[in-house]
């Protein structure tokens, strides 16, 4: 059931899509641009397997990307997006990496307003513009 939206909420909605699409595809630019970097990252976090599961992350992210852009499966895409991005900060910028660097805790930081925005666009959808109406029912 779609609500009645305003001008400036429709804006809203489709520059937040468009700004997770972004932050996600430039994840996914980095890895493609060096993915041996970013199984060196991964494997010095303690991982096994860090060039499939930088392959992993790529695809994902690329995933995520298509979600937001197109608001197909919006919902569940924005809630593994956000259990991504928290899981990121543990696992690259979490407690103990604050010690040798404090900067480190402000990338730690950083992803938890990010996972707050995906949790609250998996509760509100994809809007009423621009958006495959794909899903889970009730929700795209």
């Amino acid at each position: 059931m779609d609500t009645v939206q305003t001008p400036w909420q429709t804006a809203a909605i489709l520059i937040a899509r468009l700004i997770f699409a972004a932050m996600f595809a430039m994840g996914v630019a980095f890895k493609l641009m060096d993915m041996g970097m970013t199984a060196g990252y991964i494997a010095a976090a303690g991982f096994p397997f860090p060039l499939f599961l930088a392959w992993c992350a790529a695809i994902l992210e690329t995933l995520l990307v298509i979600a937001f852009l197109t608001g197909a499966f919006l919902t569940p895409a924005a809630l593994i997006g956000a259990v991504y991005v928290v899981f990121l900060g543990f696992a690259f910028h979490g407690p103990s990496h604050w010690a040798g660097n404090q900067a480190e805790f402000g990338a730690f930081m950083s992803h938890f307003p990010f996972a707050a925005g995906l949790l609250f666009a998996a509760a509100h959808g994809p809007g009423n513009v621009l958006a495959l109406r794909q899903g889970w029912p009730g929700r795209a």
